[in-house]
C-alpha cells in the first residue's frame, strides 16, 4: 500500500481515470491541497465525495498577495470543522518565483503556521529557496506538533534543521531526476520513520514519464527512488511511509 500525500487533483484533466489508475497501482490514500479559496473548498468537496481522497486548505506563497482576514478566516473555519480536512497548507515561502511581495508571504505564512497549531492539524510547507526565513518563521511563530516539508529540495544540511524540529521530509518525483543528487543525499540521511512521498500531481512527473502530466499512481516511482537510496526492498519503504503518513495525518 502507497500514500501520495500531496496532489493537486483538481488540477487533472481525468479524475476519475487517475482515481482507477491509483486504485490499480495500489494507492489507497491521496491527499489533495488547498492553494486558495477555490481549490481549498474543491479538495473539501472531493474528499467528502471519495473515500481515498483527503484535504488540506490553506494559502500557496503565489497567492500571498490575495490575502485578506476574511479569506484566512474562512480558511481557519474550514479546517477546524471539516473532518476530512487534515492539514493547512500550503503555506510557505517561494523566493524563486517571487509571485507575491517577500513581506506579504512571510507574513501570510506566518498567519498559517499559527493556524495550524491553533486548529490541531498538520502544517503543510512550501520552501523554494527561502531556508532560513522559512525555520525563522517557525520559530517565532511557534510551530505546530506536526509539520510536513512538502516536496523537499534541499540538501543534508537543510534536512537536518528540518528533523530537528521533528518535522516529516516528503519527498517527490524530483528524487528520480539525474540531477538531483543533493537531494539524495538528504534522503540517505532522513531515518525512513520521518519520510514521506508524494507526486504533487500534475506536476514533476518521475523519470522515466517525464513530460507527461503526473498522477498519484506513480508515487511507486518516487518510493522505488528512495529504496534504491537506502539499499532496502521498495515495498519496505512503501509499508514505512504509508504508517508515517497515517501517524502524521491522524489515521492511525
Amino acid at each position: 500500500m502507497l500514500v501520495d500525500t500531496h496532489c493537486h487533483l483538481d488540477m487533472l484533466e481525468d479524475l476519475d481515470g487517475a482515481l482507477e489508475r491509483m486504485r490499480a497501482a495500489g494507492v489507497a490514500r491521496a491527499v489533495t491541497i488547498g492553494v486558495d479559496r477555490a481549490s481549498s473548498e474543491w479538495a473539501v468537496r472531493a474528499a467528502r465525495t471519495h473515500d481515498q481522497i483527503w484535504a488540506t486548505v490553506g494559502l500557496h506563497p503565489h497567492d500571498a498577495k490575495d490575502q485578506s482576514d476574511e479569506l484566512l478566516s474562512y480558511i481557519e473555519q474550514l479546517a477546524s470543522t471539516e473532518q476530512r480536512v487534515v492539514g493547512v497548507g500550503e503555506a510557505g515561502l517561494d523566493y524563486h518565483y517571487d509571485n507575491s511581495p517577500r513581506e506579504k508571504q512571510r507574513e501570510v505564512y506566518a498567519k498559517q503556521v499559527e493556524m495550524a497549531r491553533r486548529v490541531g492539524k498538520v502544517l503543510v510547507i512550501h520552501s523554494r529557496e527561502a531556508w532560513d526565513d522559512t525555520f525563522s518563521i517557525l520559530a517565532s511563530a511557534g510551530a505546530p506538533e506536526r509539520l510536513v516539508f512538502h516536496c523537499f529540495s534541499g540538501g543534508p544540511e537543510e534536512a537536518r534543521r528540518a528533523l530537528d524540529l521533528g518535522a516529516t521530509l516528503s519527498f517527490a518525483g524530483v528524487v528520480t531526476f539525474k540531477n538531483a543528487q543533493d537531494l539524495r543525499e538528504a534522503v540517505a540521511l532522513a531515518p525512513l520513520d520521518r519520510i514521506v512521498v508524494e507526486t504533487d500531481a500534475p506536476f514533476l512527473t518521475p523519470a522515466p514519464h517525464r513530460g507527461k502530466p503526473n498522477e498519484p499512481a506513480y508515487v511507486s516511482l518516487v518510493a522505488e527512488a528512495i529504496a534504491a537510496v537506502k539499499g532496502v526492498p521498495a515495498d519496505e519503504v512503501a509499508r514505512a511511509t504509508s504508517a508515517n503518513a497515517a501517524r502524521l495525518f491522524g489515521w492511525a
